[in-house]
């Protein structure tokens, strides 16, 4: 059994789905406290076990010392530096695997079409439950999927009687563009991409191979995102603009909430899983160093392999600086 957590190493605790899900943090200094992360701003002084949370959002107004960093990496938590209200991502570090295994099988499936064309069905099959896509190309799921999205925002807009004009999306400052609707519907998305991020980089896979989405950093996160917006950001959304509840952080907080009630970190975790290993193989993360080799496939690596070299080496003797010999 592991110790407390003030003592315990970070490592020892915690499996990804059984973390907060997030940690949302701007105009604060982050430092480190023994095994606890302490958020520090005028008002107020937070510690955060760092090994209970999944993925650690850090907005603008942020510091960060090299200690909390190092904490927050020894205890697996994926570090997010993101922009104004918690939109773009700039950069991300390691989530707590550390092991190629499922990044070795993703690069394996998006770079093979059939196997690609695969998951991407499989994705839709999820939105489709009870209904065969076996057979459909990725055009016809497109369209299928619009049609559905479409259903979806109608029927939000009735349920709720919030007036909906379609999505107004600006890239790069999504909250520049759109009415109050679509500005919690891009809060929303925006957290939802910062969990489903966690959940990938922590697994080990890369967010940037993509089956249905590509050529982005993030095409793994928006792909694996698509599966909940219809049960999660969107109808939030939908709500709180009902209830005149128009805030980013109204969203963030009621995304936040929804992921408790429902465990949805457990069920992206198993989701991510099954896409990448349909058959059930077991992908080793423990981290290995080896070497590629083009007949054997992989040798030891720290070793020395001097030993083996076929080169010739022919080397003369040392120059006598003192002047030519006498």
């Amino acid at each position: 059994m592991p110790d407390i957590w003030w003592k315990a190493d970070p490592q020892d605790l915690h499996r990804l789905a059984d973390r907060v899900s997030s940690v949302y943090v701007e105009r604060s200094h982050l430092d480190r406290d023994e095994n606890a992360v302490v958020i520090i701003n005028k008002q107020q002084t937070v510690r955060v076990p760092a090994a209970m949370v999944a993925v650690m959002l850090l907005c603008p107004g942020t510091r960060v010392t090299h200690g909390a960093i190092r904490l927050l990496a020894d205890s697996g938590t994926a570090i997010c530096w993101v922009g104004e209200q918690g939109v773009r991502m700039y950069a991300a570090g390691l989530g707590p695997s550390r092991g190629a295994g499922l990044l070795q099988r993703q690069a394996w499936l998006v770079t093979r079409p059939k196997q690609r064309l695969a998951v991407a069905r499989a994705m839709y099959g999820q939105r489709f439950p009870g209904e065969d896509v076996s057979g459909l190309t990725m055009q016809q799921l497109r369209g299928r999927e619009g049609a559905r999205v479409r259903k979806i925002y109608r029927t939000q807009s009735q349920r709720t009687g919030v007036p909906w004009n379609g999505r107004i999306y600006k890239p790069g400052d999504p909250h520049a563009a759109g009415d109050d609707l679509n500005r919690l519907l891009s809060a929303a998305n925006a957290a939802l991409y910062g969990i489903c991020h966690a959940v990938i980089t922590g697994l080990g896979a890369s967010p940037g191979l993509g089956f249905v989405h590509t050529g982005s950093a993030l095409s793994f996160v928006l792909d694996i995102a698509d599966l909940y917006k219809a049960d999660y950001t969107i109808p939030l959304a939908f709500d709180l603009a009902a209830d005149g509840l128009t805030d980013e952080r109204d969203a963030r907080l009621g995304l936040r909430d929804h992921i408790a009630r429902d465990k949805l970190l457990n069920r992206i975790i198993e989701d991510v899983k099954t896409l990448l290993t349909p058959d059930g193989t077991d992908i080793d993360d423990a981290e290995a160093h080896l070497l590629w080799d083009e007949h054997l496939g992989t040798v030891p690596g720290g070793t020395d392999w001097s030993a083996e070299d076929t080169h010739i080496a022919v080397i003369g003797p040392e120059i006598d600086e003192s002047g030519p010999a006498r």
